[in-house]
């Protein structure tokens, strides 16, 4: 079956890519940057899969999806986006797929969305709600899956829900922690999304798909709590308002401003899914919380977490066309350029790939720590949230703060991009040639503001990059 397959480099759409191509589809990719899509992953299937470059806001960059597509998997969603409404974006890029599939063969479209089964709903639900609606049509047969907290290795209610219990032993917590939601696993979400290919009796029909527990916000911290063996104690208080509750989420955990804020605004919500036999009738098992926080950590311990949403580029992200900046700027530019020779070429570039997250920076940790906290106040990223993989990178991978724009271990060479609240523009490459570890940072000022910032911490790179280059050398 050749499928059309949208939001291919997010979290879900790499695992379902994965699980479609291993099934003997071909796969239609839509990306807004082929630059952004790695292809390792799926090195052993690349004859069945084929890259076009969309951007559904944009009907203009639609006419290249091929008419003989018979299915189509809408997963585009605009929730962490910090500019402008939000809820219009997706209507109209809903509006714009649906116009664009209406030109092709294609049969059924299967729409991954939330549970709105409450009378008021949160904006996000609603704008979900409004995006189902735009993606009916006579020419095609919709199936919607409507989903609740999805709990896997990478995911965003994982991660966040980590976050919190790992790093606070006692959690001051506003009173939306008692609000009920049925979590279900990535797994179960994978298999619903595949089961219902090309099944008639699901055309037209929209299913809340949701794991074996209801459960409160609080119940889950202290789930999780259990199940790493730690002590954990939340007293929740009346008066937080949802704006605080956003920066309380947001400072504590890896989740962005815009993400905390429409979260917050969900979690006020009750998400919890209606019944019915779908499981049944697919032969699918569905796992309790319990099992989705094992299976999730089975794989961090694999070090196989596929796809993580920090990887996930935000709408102001792409608006910036980062890969622009693949071409390091020579001119107008502040450097700082160190080399060292190394033993063993092998081992360099295995430690220089692994940098970040849990490895760390190498040298004095604590002061990329005290820079990732003052990122974090001034509406930066901040350090939380590491890397999906312990020792590979590709491009558009996230580490720390900062983005990879090119990563080839065979080239033996890493760019990365800074992410960052920055006067400017940063870049930190490395590269092993001949034996030689060649360490290069580059940094373009804006105005007077950037200049003054280079010279500030000008006496930390003199201690942090040699410091890092010299272990990274394995001197």
């Amino acid at each position: 079956m050749k499928i059309f397959l949208t939001g291919a480099t997010g979290y879900i759409g790499k695992r379902l890519l994965i699980q479609l191509l291993e099934e003997g589809h071909t796969v239609v990719c839509s990306v807004r940057d082929r630059r952004r899509f790695g292809t390792r992953l799926y090195k052993n299937h690349m004859e069945r899969l084929e890259i076009v470059e969309n951007d559904f806001l944009d009907s203009q960059t639609l006419n290249n999806i091929p008419e003989d597509v018979e299915v189509a998997y809408y997963l585009v969603h605009s929730m962490s986006s910090g500019e402008g409404d939000f809820a219009e974006k997706e209507k109209q890029s809903a509006d714009n797929f649906r116009a664009a599939m209406e030109q092709t063969q294609v049969k059924q479209v299967i729409f991954l969305t939330g549970i709105v089964n409450e009378e008021k709903l949160s904006k996000h639900l609603e704008s979900r709600k409004r995006v189902e609606e735009s993606l009916k049509s006579h020419k095609y047969a919709l199936t919607s899956l409507r989903a609740g907290i999805i709990v896997g290795s990478g995911s965003a209610s994982f991660e966040i829900v980590r976050d919190l219990v790992e790093k606070l032993p006692v959690m001051i917590a506003p009173k939306w922690l008692d609000t009920k939601c049925q979590p279900v696993a990535i797994r179960n979400v994978i298999q619903f999304l595949v089961g219902v290919l090309g099944k008639d009796f699901t055309f037209n029909k929209n299913y809340d798909i949701a794991g074996t527990d209801i459960l409160t916000y609080k119940q889950m911290l202290l789930q999780y709590a259990s199940v790493r063996g730690l002590t954990r104690r939340i007293y929740m208080v009346p008066v937080m308002t949802p704006k605080l509750s956003s920066y309380w989420l947001y400072f504590i955990t890896s989740t962005s401003y815009p993400l905390a804020k429409n979260l917050v605004d969900s979690m006020k919500i009750n998400v919890i899914a209606e019944p019915n036999t779908l499981s049944e009738q697919l032969g699918i098992k569905l796992f309790s919380y319990r099992e989705a926080i094992e299976m999730a950590f089975d794989k961090i311990k694999q070090n196989n977490v596929l796809s993580s949403w920090y990887d996930s580029f935000t709408g102001p992200f792409h608006a910036r066309n980062v890969w622009q900046y693949l071409e390091v700027p020579s001119k107008g530019c502040f450097k700082d350029i160190r080399s060292m020779k190394v033993d063993d070429e092998n081992a360099a570039i295995s430690r220089v790939f692994s940098i970040g997250g849990n490895t760390g920076w190498y040298y004095a940790d604590f002061l990329w720590r005290i820079r990732g906290f003052l990122d974090k106040m001034f509406g930066g990223v901040g350090l939380h949230r590491g890397r999906r993989n312990f020792d590979d990178l590709e491009a558009g991978d996230s580490v720390d703060f900062w983005r990879v724009l090119y990563a080839d271990k065979n080239e033996k060479r890493l760019l990365l991009f800074a992410e960052m609240k920055l006067p400017g523009e940063a870049w930190l490459e490395f590269r092993i040639k001949d034996g030689v570890l060649h360490q290069e940072a580059t940094f373009r000022p804006l105005g007077l503001s950037g200049r003054l910032y280079w010279y500030a911490v000008l006496p930390f790179h003199g201690l942090i990059f040699n410091g890092m280059l010299r272990k990274l050398a394995g001197a």
